[in-house]
């Protein structure tokens, strides 16, 4: 069972192919908005994964996200996450962001666990229901 307390940490450096402009999120050359959430995201997921069951995996729900200051090319990012709640398949992490100058945002992110094989299949019933 999953419980309260798992933390997770993942590090990057910013680049071209994760800048504001290459995510088409604005005209800059700085750390996009859409390339912090993935990080949170990933941060959050990697964290539990050892703990899931053959089968299992999660998926994200929902994400609060505040892109508070920006960060260049070149420039390291930490994400550190940690789950401050389990409900059941529910999970919730409050996660934080850095770079070597201090926080540029932070988060609330909800994931569920589900189980894997009947999650894709459910979904990619929706191609055939489209045809």
């Amino acid at each position: 069972m999953i419980e309260a307390g798992i933390k997770g940490k993942e590090e990057m450096t910013v680049s071209e192919q994760n800048s504001a402009l290459a995510m088409e999120s604005g005209t800059l050359m700085v750390f996009a908005t859409p390339s912090m959430a993935a990080l949170m995201e990933k941060t959050a997921w990697k964290s539990v994964a050892p703990y899931l069951e053959d089968g299992q995996c999660t998926v994200g729900t929902k994400l609060e996200l505040t892109h508070s200051a920006s960060t260049p090319i070149g420039m390291k990012v930490i994400c550190e996450s940690e789950l401050i709640k389990a409900e059941g398949r529910k999970l919730v992490f409050k996660i934080t962001v850095s770079d070597e100058c201090g926080v540029i945002g932070e988060s609330t992110h909800e994931r569920f666990i589900v189980e894997s094989g009947k999650f894709q299949k459910k979904t990619d019933l929706k191609l055939e229901k489209n045809l």
